[in-house]
């Protein structure tokens, strides 16, 4: 039921597939040239496929499918911030961590995804967010979903509404928080949610700066850099606003001074 390109055909032996084209117009391309208040409509479309994607991912959840059997869990949480360490904080930014450093870092990121990776797993898209959303008469489609795998149900609300490609209004992440607890029904704790929420958008930040390192410094591609500093304001946000990951924003502010 998700929205996604027709396949129109394929030969394997090459490994090609055609599928329909959808244009040129991603959420990103539209939020930047339309009106604002035509945004909140487009968003809460947005929210509402996460929230079919994954009532339809456990409606059709079987090992005969690949997601199912891949997950976000702690060894692969763990791995995309060590790529932050690696890529982002050293490679880019020419960090020198020291080995104890490095161990006191290491143990902060494992408490963070040890917390996550408990959590109930639904079906992720995995990078959804405004560049992998096309508008196309009229019509909201999701690209770029052959990552797909299970994890938290924060998962692609954090890819979408804290953006490294566009930034919304705090009321409007909050009002569509609101929304997504609305659609799913759910019984938890908006305050807990939230607190979840944002232990999220920390990992996912963190592993969106790694890729963007990686991008700049091993790939040779600048495009990515005009985005860290959104993406850095994010990370700051949320180690700030817990006390828990005071000794976090210590360790990495040594070395970004957007941190301290």
């Amino acid at each position: 039921g998700v929205p996604i390109p027709a396949t129109l055909g394929h030969e394997a032996d090459l490994g090609i597939l055609a599928l329909e084209d959808l244009g040129d117009v991603t959420v990103q391309a539209h939020v930047q040239a339309a009106p604002a208040d035509s945004h909140a409509a487009l968003y809460r479309h947005a929210v509402g496929l996460i929230d079919l994607l994954q009532r339809r991912g456990q409606a059709l959840a079987s090992s005969a499918y690949l997601p199912y059997g891949l997950a976000l869990d702690v060894e692969k949480l763990t791995w995309e911030l060590e790529f932050f360490l690696e890529h982002f904080l050293a490679g880019y930014r020419g960090a020198a961590i020291s080995p104890d450093a490095r161990r006191a870092i290491c143990q902060e990121f494992r408490d963070l995804t040890e917390e996550l990776a408990t959590e109930p797993r639904v079906l992720c898209h995995r990078d959804y967010h405004s560049r992998n959303l096309m508008l196309h008469q009229d019509r909201l489609y999701v690209l770029d979903f052959q990552d797909a795998r299970m994890g938290p149900c924060t998962y692609d609300l954090a890819s979408l509404l804290k953006d490294s490609y566009v930034e919304l209004k705090q009321q409007t992440v909050e009002e569509l928080i609101t929304y997504f607890l609305e659609l799913t029904r759910s019984h938890v704790c908006q305050t807990d949610f939230r607190r979840r929420f944002d232990m999220m958008c920390l990992q996912r930040n963190l592993k969106a700066l790694g890729t963007f390192g990686y991008q700049a410094t091993v790939r040779r591609n600048d495009l990515y850099i005009q985005h860290m500093p959104r993406t850095l304001r994010y990370v700051g946000e949320h180690l700030r606003r817990y006390a828990r990951f005071e000794r976090l924003r210590e360790l990495l502010a040594t070395h970004l001074v957007e941190l301290r």
